[in-house]
């Protein structure tokens, strides 16, 4: 296997990672936006009221999105697994 081959496994490693984690992390910052919005133009500064929804929210996107994560995973090992027979 030379170097080439093993960086474009790596590449493709991240580029699932950031396809099957990147939803999750925007929905989590989107919610944490809106709720830092929300406590400068009330002022209210309670620290565990961000946890809640962003939990909810992120939980939700995850149900959601968890067949595309599945197949991008799933890609992902029959890209791996093809390789490895192939050799």
């Amino acid at each position: 296997m030379s170097g080439a081959e093993i960086l474009d496994i790596a590449r493709d490693g991240i580029w699932t990672l950031l396809k099957v984690s990147g939803p999750l992390m925007i929905v989590g910052l989107l919610v944490g936006v809106v709720i830092a919005l929300f406590q400068a133009l009330t002022q209210i500064q309670e620290m565990t009221l961000v946890f809640i929804p962003k939990i909810i929210a992120i939980f939700l996107t995850m149900i959601i999105a968890l067949p595309f994560m599945g197949s991008a995973l799933a890609g992902y090992m029959n890209r791996i697994a093809q390789h490895i027979v192939g050799g």
